[in-house]
């Protein structure tokens, strides 16, 4: 009998030490469709499908946040008239801020630079964005996202982005 209790006790303290784990590493146990998160295409391709919509319909922000570590932070480099300036918002206040399902919005990757070591991996994904899905572009920019592969799925772990503007017009070796 002791043997059973103990051996239970360790097989709880053992679940609980995984699980505490995950946690700390802001991990969730959010369930996201596997052909976004298996591979670096998929999220990255769930990354700009999720944002991209007709005029009228709601952005999926439930499905966007099962792309992110919990502890996810966007940050936003805009030029001001006292030069740049990086706004940090966490998903939530993002999805305020740009969730208006008024304007139609599509946004595609044109050109990626990934670099990987092991579970880590830095995209530089540069995109265009249009009011129309082939309309004329509306601008330009570069998202530099940084993920994680916990040996199961793809998470995103940061977004930082610029828009191109004449003062800073993107790089030739990122661009198609």
């Amino acid at each position: 009998m002791q043997s059973i209790r103990t051996s239970a006790l360790a097989l709880i303290a053992a679940f609980t030490l995984i699980t505490s784990d995950a946690a700390a590493q802001g991990l969730t146990t959010r369930a996201a469709a596997p052909a976004d998160v298996e591979s670096l295409d998929g999220i990255i391709a769930a990354f700009y499908d999720i944002v991209s919509h007709d005029a009228g319909e709601p952005v999926d922000w439930a499905r966007d946040s099962t792309l992110y570590l919990a502890d996810l932070r966007f940050r936003i480099a805009q030029p001001t008239a006292e030069g740049m300036r990086v706004r940090i918002l966490e998903h939530g206040r993002f999805a305020e801020l740009f969730g208006d399902a008024t304007q139609a919005f599509y946004e595609r990757e044109i050109h990626r630079v990934t670099h990987r070591f092991g579970p880590i991996a830095q995209v530089w994904s540069t995109y265009e964005w249009r009011t129309t899905p082939d309309g004329p572009v509306g601008g330009r920019g570069i998202n530099a996202i940084d993920l994680y592969f916990d040996g199961t799925r793809w998470w995103i772990g940061s977004a930082t982005w610029t828009a191109e503007t004449p003062s800073n017009p993107i790089p030739a070796e990122y661009l198609p």
